[in-house]
């Protein structure tokens, strides 16, 4: 069940939903408003001759940060670049949270997420963002803007075990930015 504004309000305010920072100004009927922050992680396309996903590749991606809201960071035509909600989300075990675009940026050719649209029950950390340009024109992102929406699904019940929890060996729990993959320690 997707949970209305009402509910989405209440469990903020009584704690079971963490967004900080919150804006009730955000909120739709069924799902809330997320910004991007100002930090943003471009590949370094010169590194490596192609992305081994195996191995840890800490140079692959270079962290920019725009100054302020006046400072657009431009999305080029076919690049693709990681960054993150400016609001921290915290779920309980019982929730999840599935993101999606704006239907204006969209329109614009701006993608928000490759795969990673779902958020597990028991999350808590910012929401990296997949940045993909389709369209034939540069795109401005400008730090504090709406770029996209979460919704909150009810479980049947609690997560046996929620994100984070040491059986799964949750590699984003608490990242805070956009943070590059993780991916190689599925080999380690």
């Amino acid at each position: 069940m997707v949970l209305s504004d009402r509910t989405i309000r209440r469990l903020v305010e009584n704690g079971q939903i963490g967004i900080d920072p919150f804006d009730d100004e955000l909120v739709q009927p069924s799902s809330v408003d997320v910004r991007v922050d100002r930090y943003f992680r471009v590949f370094r396309n010169s590194r490596y001759p192609f992305i081994d996903v195996k191995e840890p590749m800490e140079d692959l991606t270079e962290l920019v940060e725009v100054a302020d809201e006046k400072e657009a960071f431009i999305l080029h035509p076919g690049e693709f670049v990681l960054g993150s909600t400016l609001e921290r989300i915290t779920l309980p075990d019982d929730l999840v949270a599935r993101l999606e675009g704006k239907s204006s940026l969209g329109r614009l050719g701006l993608l928000i997420h490759s795969t990673a649209g779902f958020i597990d029950p028991g999350w808590d950390g910012h929401v990296t963002l997949e940045l993909s340009n389709v369209a034939n024109l540069p795109i401005t992102i400008y730090y504090g803007m709406k770029i996209g929406q979460l919704s909150f699904v009810q479980l049947t019940e609690p997560a046996e075990s929620p994100y984070g929890s040491a059986l799964l060996g949750s590699k984003y729990q608490g990242q805070a930015g956009p943070t590059p993959s993780r991916y190689w320690r599925n080999f380690a």
